[in-house]
């Protein structure tokens, strides 16, 4: 209790997360902000915008992105193994549009990104939209979009190595060497970490391990100042140990999370871009297209046979142009972008029971946005879409956001914007024998919702505070039935709205050798007047970090409080889930890092310090304390 009172003081009083991390600084550039290639200055977006910089992921001692996503203010995380969800401000974690180097990565087939399977590499940050971003993006941006982008060799020049050990089993390692040569921008990241893991059942004794490894590469080619080439690639794989339910209604244990011997899931995962842009008539006149693909595969397994399974693809083009115009004083641009994308998908469940052909949809977007800055204070912006659907009904979503600074470092800005979310294969098409059946009639989700904020600067410039208030409302949502007389779940459309509002705060301050980023969520998530699951009503996260002025070391002390939150269990024999309460918890995790020589560090951390027993996910028991050391090098 302590530490969460601590947590909350100081939250309030300097207060979402900008990290080593920028929400509106006047050097930042938001790319996921704007379709123009270019993206907006952070301090000039209407929105809500948050940008954790590689700076902080160093600090952090960051392994796996959706740990210092808890950082960014309105995020929930819920991580198991097998499985990472985001929630951005009350929305389901399928809501959220995940981006990797700007290429669509979600899984087709399960209708959202898993983030347990994306390790953190070298020279890498992540850029967080909240609110709806779907008169961009299109389907999947209910909630948000989370881009992570890995640096260009401009951005980052030289060569990383780190190798680390620890707790659990735990090996970890990632290299990455990038620089520019001539004409070309290079940049290649390779990143490895496994763990033999620790019991996620209660009084469980199996550990339940995991092995990750990726490897990605960009270039860009600019053979002149009017034109460049871009390409993109990554792959990834992993294996996860789980444990599944006790499905047998006559045990003690029927619905709790138990110890399953020989199961575990695969997941493999390729994406990759190529995108050229030309610039004329000074660079008032650009105009790119581009084309990505991203496959997704994942395979269980019990005692080595495959139990079930599911494939997706992904293959997308796009046409964008933009004209800027107007000097001094006055600047404008307009932005049109067309988007052809097709989805594919099939079960690959061996059991025979389940159709194993691909299905496909088709969609085509059309993106219109205008942007006007004036005297670099006042901005405007406004972006329609409208998505033709080959299977769902056509949707037109919209977004208008604005923002004005004053002489004094106050900021206002507001926003809002609608939002839809198709349904995923499994959703349509799903099928597990007894346990689940697709509906293909679904509808798509939409969402309408509105934000307004404040920021302001002190200390010259040294910190930064600022408030959001936001407020959505979803109708036809999605959610899992159980209907008799056999009770097999199976997803339908609700009839009544679910509503999110809530509060977001942050603050970055900057005082001698020391930094502090903070943020606080408030939120409040109802469908129909009932609780939604697995969003707490308050998070906070606070991270401390001091710097030798002599750079011969650092240390960072963060930590993260999760507030109580309800979750579905199935532990009543009819098959009827109940509503349990998930215990509040808090996470304290401190890092350091001492200069060896001039290009080695020695480094280490220990995550959650005082041993916190809890559970993100009903059953599921999270590990506890860990200690992880290890070094690396730069040159």
């Amino acid at each position: 209790m302590k530490t969460r009172l601590l947590l909350f003081a100081a939250a309030a009083a300097i207060a979402p997360a900008h990290s080593a991390c920028a929400e509106s600084a006047v050097d930042e550039v938001v790319v996921t902000a704007s379709r123009n290639g270019e993206g907006l200055r952070a301090d000039q977006i209407g929105g809500s915008a948050t940008v954790l910089d590689d700076t902080a992921f160093e600090q952090r001692q960051t392994r796996f992105v959706s740990d210092i996503l808890r950082d960014a203010p309105g995020l929930a995380v819920n991580r198991v193994a097998g499985l990472t969800q985001i929630r951005i401000r009350g929305a389901e974690a399928n809501h959220t549009l995940a981006l990797v180097d700007g290429i669509e990565v979600s899984d087709p087939y399960a209708g959202e990104f898993d983030f347990g399977a994306l390790i953190a590499d070298e020279g890498v940050k992540v850029e967080v939209l909240r609110g709806q971003q779907s008169a961009l993006y299109g389907s999947d941006a209910i909630g948000g979009v989370i881009n992570y982008i890995t640096l260009s060799g401009a951005e980052a020049p030289g060569v990383r190595l780190r190798a680390e050990g620890g707790s659990f089993g735990t090996v970890a390692s990632a290299a990455r060497a990038a620089g520019v040569v001539g004409d070309l921008d290079y940049a290649v990241s390779a990143s490895q970490f496994r763990t033999d893991g620790a019991p996620n059942a209660r009084g469980g004794e199996r550990d339940i391990g995991s092995a990750n490894w990726s490897l990605s590469g960009k270039t860009r080619w600019s053979p002149s100042e009017t034109f460049r080439l871009d390409l993109v690639g990554r792959y990834s794989r992993s294996r996860d140990d789980i444990n599944n339910s006790d499905f047998d209604p006559t045990s003690a244990s029927f619905g709790y999370t138990v110890d399953s011997p020989g199961s575990y899931v695969k997941n493999h995962t390729l994406y990759g871009l190529a995108r050229g842009e030309l610039s004329l008539l000074d660079g008032r006149w650009t105009q790119a297209i581009s084309a990505q693909a991203a496959y997704t595969k994942r395979d269980g397994f019990d005692f080595d046979a495959p139990s079930y399974g599911d494939r997706g693809r992904r293959t997308k083009a796009s046409y964008e142009t933009t004209y800027r115009f107007g000097t001094g004083a006055i600047r404008q641009e307009v932005t049109l972008a067309v988007d052809a994308e097709r989805e594919r998908a099939r079960n690959a469940d061996p059991s025979g029971f389940a159709f194993n052909g691909w299905r496909h949809i088709d969609n085509v977007g059309v993106v219109a946005a205008y942007d006007l800055w004036a005297n670099d204070r006042l901005a405007l912006g406004a972006s329609f879409r409208h998505d033709d659907n080959n299977r769902f009904r056509n949707a037109d979503t919209y977004r208008v956001q604005g923002s004005y600074r004053f002489d004094s470092g106050l900021r206002l800005r507001a926003a809002a914007g609608s939002g839809v979310k198709n349904p995923g294969f499994g959703e349509l098409f799903g099928y597990v024998d007894g346990r689940y059946i697709g509906n293909p009639d679904l509808r798509p989700e939409t969402s309408e919702g509105w934000e307004a904020g404040a920021e302001q600067t002190f200390m010259d410039g040294a910190a930064l505070i600022g408030a959001t208030w936001f407020h959505s409302t979803l109708k036809d949502e999605i959610y899992t039935t159980f209907p008799p007389p056999l009770f097999v779940a199976s997803p339908a459309n609700r009839d009544t709205k679910s509503k999110q509002r809530g509060l977001e705060a942050f603050a970055r301050v900057r005082f001698g050798a020391f930094l502090i980023d903070a943020a606080y969520t408030r939120l409040h998530a109802r469908e129909n007047g009932q609780v939604e699951v697995r969003r707490p009503n308050d998070i906070a996260s606070l991270a401390l970090t001091w710097q030798d002025p002599g750079d011969r070391g650092s240390a960072t002390l963060v930590v993260r409080y999760n507030g109580a939150q309800d979750d579905l269990a199935f532990t009543d024999p009819s098959f009827v889930p109940v509503r349990v309460r998930l215990d509040d918890y808090t996470l304290v995790d401190l890092n350091g890092e001492w200069r060896l020589t001039d290009r080695v560090r020695a480094f280490a951390r220990v995550e959650n310090l005082f041993d916190a027993r809890y559970e993100e996910v009903f059953s599921f028991v999270a590990p506890g304390r860990g200690v992880y050391a290890g070094l690396r090098t730069s040159f």
